[in-house]
């Protein structure tokens, strides 16, 4: 459980006593952090029916890994964009749900529910202890939000990450959502991130270095005068969540694989209004702007082909901040 409570809805004067409980005063205690997302609450993990095939930390929540093939088989795509497919759908639909006075939690457990009419596996869910179905990243957390009690905004952009393993794979993918009425510099800024990750899937090549996709994606959050997030990356994804393909959403000479046909991996770039660098909470798993200014992300799994890319979660179901919910 993380123990912060909420705020009230109306708060103190600067000398008063801060509302946490802490005995200081309210200007030397939680002023300093108006207007920013706090922890709540976190519930109990939700479980997965036992005829749900489960990845090997459902139960320990320690990941077993071993030497995948950077080069998938053909049968091994299949099942790829069968569980891209479904990952994107559920984005989608808790997309279309989530709404300005729900909490995180409330998101999550909807989520939760789409992922077992499917027969799917939340992959976050007990990975490394991760306690929830999906990942909620508000406003300044860069990724790795964990769904508790905190209550959704007016004004806040929300990004959803979702995970589907399912035929023994997974899928991957994740957007940012306007929720009411949102400042233009916000809107801004996820369209650039949205534009960003294109720009990278763009990039992919065969043939071609995968500091390709870093580039794509530095070139223009720089245009648009905004960071790039260095401390998290793409990765390459499979029969496991994680293998050792990385994506940099930055230009590094030294990220220098050469991208063949038959890889998949995810390019998902965290653009931010000021600075690239980050803070840590106590969770060990939310990830915020060290200057507490927004941040937005995209992603996508993403098969290498003899001639370019194929998105295996993209597609018309796809989610968008230009799609009619997200006005």
């Amino acid at each position: 459980m993380r123990a912060v409570s909420q705020p009230p809805s109306v708060l103190p004067q600067a000398n008063d006593p801060c509302w946490c409980g802490s005995g200081r005063k309210y200007k030397r205690c939680h002023k300093k952090l108006e207007g920013r997302v706090l922890p709540g609450e976190v519930s109990p993990m939700r479980t997965v029916p036992d005829g749900i095939e489960r990845p090997n930390w459902a139960e320990t929540g320690e990941p077993v890994y071993w030497d995948e093939p950077r080069i998938k088989s053909p049968e091994v795509i299949e099942r790829m964009r069968h569980a891209g497919k479904v990952a994107a759908e559920i984005l989608r639909l808790t997309g279309e749900y989530m709404q300005v006075g729900m909490t995180t939690d409330e998101v999550d457990a909807y989520a939760h529910d789409l992922y077992i009419e499917r027969g799917a596996y939340p992959s976050t869910l007990n990975y490394n202890h991760f306690p929830k179905s999906l990942c909620s990243s508000a406003n300044e957390v860069i990724c790795h939000g964990i769904p508790d009690s905190r209550v959704i905004q007016d004004g806040d952009i929300m990004n959803l990450d979702v995970t589907a393993y399912i035929g023994g794979v997974h899928g991957d993918t994740n957007a940012t959502f306007f929720m009411g009425d949102v400042d233009p510099q916000s809107r801004d800024l996820v369209r650039v991130t949205e534009e960003a990750t294109w720009k990278g899937i763009e990039a992919i090549v065969p043939g071609r270095p995968i500091s390709d996709i870093g580039r794509a994606i530095e070139d223009h959050a720089k245009a648009h005068k905004m960071g790039v997030v260095k401390a998290f990356i793409g990765h390459g994804i499979g029969e496991q969540f994680h293998t050792d393909i990385q994506v940099l959403h930055y230009y590094d000479s030294r990220n220098s694989m050469i991208m063949r046909p038959g890889m998949t991996f995810t390019v998902e770039p965290m653009i931010t209004l000021g600075t690239w660098q980050h803070k840590m909470w106590d969770d060990d798993w939310t990830a915020v702007t060290a200057d507490g200014k927004r941040t937005a992300q995209f992603e996508h799994t993403c098969l290498v082909t003899d001639d370019g890319v194929e998105v295996l979660t993209g597609g018309e179901g796809a989610a968008s901040p230009t799609a009619p919910w997200n006005r």
